[in-house]
């Protein structure tokens, strides 16, 4: 009899032991949701603290392939779940190509900066095109749209050393979303200091075609431009344009080598500048998943503390982000919005030809 009530025990144990690894094993099962991202949130996803609250919390891990915003919309998206570019525009050219997204949602913003050299900086201060101001450098961005437009040398803006006109470098603006949002922001200078819409946008056309047409090749990636850009120096490339969590990130990231970088290098905003809003875009229920996860508050707020992406949670005063980038301004005032939609459309057609 009392064999027969250990052994009863013993499989009671065994029995409990098999429903706990099993019912714990599915609660720790993890979902790979895959899909599209922009370069620039690269970072993001491979954060290893991030990666823990996904598998941990949410019980899911995301897997990418890097895509410019705009060239994932008409990608391959067999067996894809998300997709994650950088902008409104992404959203709108998506829904004309596909309908409507099974969801989508604002996840991160950062605005549209300019990043450049201190000579170049200090050059541009002689005539007002570039402020300083309790330690953050702004562009008047129609002095600097004029200086571009009227094909003045560097030379003429007090750089003999530099070679060629006065440009801002950017990335394809028919492929990848900095360098649409830098033309929608041109665009809406030309405009006179309004939105552009389908009438006067027409007029100003060739003005802005002319100014991408006299960059040459143009990158297809924010992250690629900006790598070129630290590596290069100012003779390559003395004004880029970017998305601000991009310096912030790499401070974070490589803090001695931003340490050297800070004797030189200057981060500018275009005054008015665009916000460059991250937009989540489900494609599936399985992708739907990723948004819910993303916009938990502790990873809001690391994707501040590390990668410099201003979310909903973010205190820009805290330590990281800010805290370890001069330069960084504390709020945005003179914001500008974007074109809508059949604007933008009709910018990318010209500027494709």
């Amino acid at each position: 009899m009392k064999a027969k009530l250990i052994g009863a025990v013993i499989l009671i144990v065994v029995i409990a032991c098999g429903a706990g690894y099993y019912f714990y094993g599915k609660s720790t099962d993890v979902t790979v949701i895959n899909g599209y991202l922009g370069g620039e949130k690269i970072g993001v996803m491979e954060d290893k603290q991030i990666a823990d609250i996904l598998a941990k919390k949410y019980h899911i891990a995301f897997e990418y392939s890097r895509a410019g915003s705009l060239d994932m919309v008409t990608a391959d998206q067999s067996g894809r779940n998300y997709l994650f570019p950088s902008s409104r525009t992404a959203l709108e050219y998506y829904k004309e190509q596909h309908g409507e997204p099974v969801s989508d949602e604002i996840i991160f913003n950062t605005p549209i900066v300019l990043y450049s050299h201190k000579a170049v900086a200090e050059a541009l201060m002689t005539d007002g095109t570039v402020t300083l101001s309790e330690g953050v450098y702004y562009a008047d961005m129609k002095k600097l749209t004029d200086k571009i437009t009227s094909g003045m040398t560097w030379a003429e803006a007090g750089l003999p050393e530099l070679y060629g006109n006065v440009s801002v470098d950017t990335t394809d603006p028919v492929r990848s979303n900095s360098g649409n949002m830098f033309a929608a922001l041109l665009a809406n200078v030309l405009c006179g200091g309004k939105t552009a819409d389908e009438e006067s946008v027409k007029e100003i056309m060739p003005q802005l075609k002319a100014v991408f047409a006299g960059l040459g090749y143009m990158e297809t990636s924010s992250s690629d431009l900006f790598n070129q850009f630290i590596r290069t120096g100012i003779g390559a490339k003395p004004i880029i344009a970017g998305y601000e969590n991009q310096l912030l990130e790499y401070a974070a990231e490589n803090p001695g080598q931003y340490e050297k970088l800070a004797e030189d290098m200057v981060i500018i905003y275009p005054t008015p500048t665009i916000w460059s809003t991250h937009i989540y875009i489900a494609l599936d229920e399985t992708g739907k998943q990723g948004a819910a996860a993303l916009c938990d508050e502790k990873i809001q707020q690391l994707a501040w503390e590390k990668h410099g992406f201003r979310t909903s949670g973010c205190d820009i005063s805290s330590e990281g982000g800010e805290g370890k980038v001069t330069g960084i301004a504390p709020e945005l005032s003179a914001v500008m919005n974007m074109p809508d939609y059949k604007v933008m459309k009709l910018i990318m057609e010209e500027l494709e030809d």
